[in-house]
């Protein structure tokens, strides 16, 4: 027996979010503060909401529900769609998706949502800000070297794009910068530790210190890398399956990308990884299946050195327990 009163499953969009309840079915509300409040009147004590990650449009009514003392789980949307699609479900519709995450909160062990502090709110906002000047001065530089192919550069045109790209590069370092002061006040040990690790930079060690909470939000090495995806899928069955091991991808798609770009200087300089790159492309496997081993273990000396808070030592790193 379900130890909720009542469970909610909410399929939110920019406008309106569709709610279904285990009992009370199919409602509408607007995807704002009215909406929020009115949704909060009609909760029955010791219910539980889940809903799907989806950007920008879940975070603030999973903040809103959990400043409020309300049980949010917000779920990997790939988790629910294979929970669909085992279901043999045919309907696609706002209504219907909210039906199935109700009805995967009535089946499945669903995770609690945490709220994220503010120093973690804006840090987060600032990567994503960064990501985007980085996209358009990536762009800008392929535009300026572009014109130059041409062979009749505009003087206009190029004097335009380098003012564009001393901007772009101006705004970046304030990014960085902004960001070194919130996660320092904090978290300057752990900063300290991260960047003592061979092929651990930076903004990686910003972005890993940021969305875990200064490690706290999880107990196990493991639990980190399921959390970024890096954690290998096997795909055998009987004698005549037996498909390629994978990453899950299930995770935290940032941190994997940063990760495996990290991959790439840890295996030269890294002890640990080096011998696991070794390892794995004596075999005769890929140079990308090895950057990937080299991904997971340079997560989990993450882990191990800021829990031990011992800095990154060759001799040392090799004993450290690591769960």
């Amino acid at each position: 027996m379900n130890k909720y009163s009542e469970i909610f499953g909410i399929d939110i969009s920019k406008n309106v979010f569709d709610c279904y309840g285990s009992i009370q079915g199919h409602l509408q509300f607007k995807n704002d503060e009215l909406g929020f409040k009115k949704f909060r009147k009609l909760l029955p004590k010791n219910s539980l909401v889940v809903m799907e990650a989806t950007g920008y449009y879940h975070y603030r009514f999973a903040q809103f529900l959990y400043k409020q003392g309300i049980c949010v789980s917000v779920v990997n949307p790939l988790s629910i769609k294979r929970f669909v699609q085992m279901k043999l479900a045919k309907i696609k519709t706002d209504k219907a998706d909210a039906k199935a995450i109700c009805n995967y909160g009535l089946t499945q062990e669903v995770p609690f949502y945490t709220a994220l502090t503010d120093v973690q709110s804006e840090c987060l906002q600032l990567f994503r800000l960064m990501d985007n000047q980085l996209k358009i001065r990536t762009a800008t530089k392929n535009k300026i070297h572009g014109e130059k192919v041409l062979g009749i550069p505009s003087p206009y045109v190029y004097r335009s794009l380098k003012r564009t790209l001393k901007y772009l590069d101006k705004e970046l370092k304030g990014i960085e910068h902004k960001l070194l002061s919130l996660v320092k006040k904090e978290h300057q040990k752990q900063l300290t530790l991260l960047q003592s690790i061979p092929g651990i930079g930076l903004n990686t060690a910003l972005f890993l210190i940021v969305v875990t909470d200064g490690f706290k939000k999880f107990e196990t090495s493991s639990q980190l890398c399921s959390y970024a995806g890096i954690t290998p899928t096997i795909r055998e069955s009987g004698s005549s399956v037996r498909g390629r091991a994978r990453i899950s991808k299930v995770g935290n798609r940032k941190l994997r990308n940063l990760l495996f770009l990290c991959s790439f200087s840890a295996y030269k300089h890294n002890k640990g990884c080096a011998a696991i790159f070794e390892r794995i492309t004596n075999k005769g496997k890929s140079k990308k299946l090895a950057l990937i081993a080299v991904s997971n273990k340079l997560l989990k000396q993450c882990f191990s050195i800021v829990k031990s808070g011992i800095p990154y030592d060759e001799a040392h790193v090799s004993v450290l327990k690591v769960k």
